[in-house]
């Protein structure tokens, strides 16, 4: 039974949340504040958390940026702030998802199963090699990235990204392909998560920022 931490420091939205995750037969943990949920990410394992960006003590970014340097635990970050700056900030530390407020409860139950299907995904798949374009080399057993023989500090969503890229290296990739199979859903897709992404890819590849060529009005595709 996969297990939720639902981080947030307003009951009514604990409560909504959790009602809603039981209903989908999740085992359900909660926590009032970012500290709350580092102490049980240290001592419990669990397939998601969902985390509110406000509160008190620790906020979400700050929880979020901690739990990913000992757990690689999915994390759907909820907000009533949606800017830009906002959601950049949030997949630059580790944020997988992004759901401003006031949200759909039945939607967050659509991002949470996405995510918990890709994570089995990306478990069962049995890649192994490396991919080397110019001076970038992917190494997909390990799932890491090195520049010039410098490892890259890549988000798994940023790994994702840059290998289905350089896998399908001269083909225009769409915004929704990308979505669909980074993130796993593409009706959910109505903002500019795949930009934003790829805007954070290419500061981390220093000189070959620029082999992630834009194409206008359709999306990505890698070339060096």
């Amino acid at each position: 039974m996969p297990k939720i931490l639902i981080v947030d420091d307003e009951p009514n939205i604990v409560t909504l949340i959790s009602r809603y995750a039981q209903r989908e037969g999740y085992d359900i943990a909660t926590a009032s504040d970012g500290r709350e949920a580092i102490d049980k990410c240290r001592n419990e394992d669990f397939d998601v958390i969902v985390m509110d960006v406000m509160m008190p003590d620790t906020d979400g970014f700050t929880a979020c940026k901690k739990i990913k340097e000992f757990k690689d635990i999915p994390v759907i970050m909820l907000s009533a702030r949606g800017t830009e700056f906002d959601k950049l900030f949030g997949f630059e530390v580790g944020v997988d998802d992004y759901v401003t407020k006031p949200f759909s409860p039945m939607e967050l139950m659509a991002r949470i199963k996405v995510i918990l299907s890709h994570s089995r995904s990306t478990e069962q798949r049995s890649d192994s090699g490396k991919l080397t374009v110019s001076g970038i080399e992917i190494d997909t057993l390990g799932m890491t990235v090195t520049v010039d023989g410098e490892k890259a500090d890549l988000t798994a969503k940023e790994y994702a990204l840059l290998l289905l890229l350089v896998k399908n290296k001269g083909i225009v990739l769409s915004r929704d392909r990308i979505l669909n199979e980074v993130w796993g859903y593409d009706s959910f897709g109505v903002d500019r998560t795949v930009d934003w992404q790829i805007k954070l890819l290419r500061t981390k590849l220093g000189e070959y920022r620029d082999s992630i060529k834009t194409v206008r009005g359709v999306g990505y595709k890698f070339e060096v």
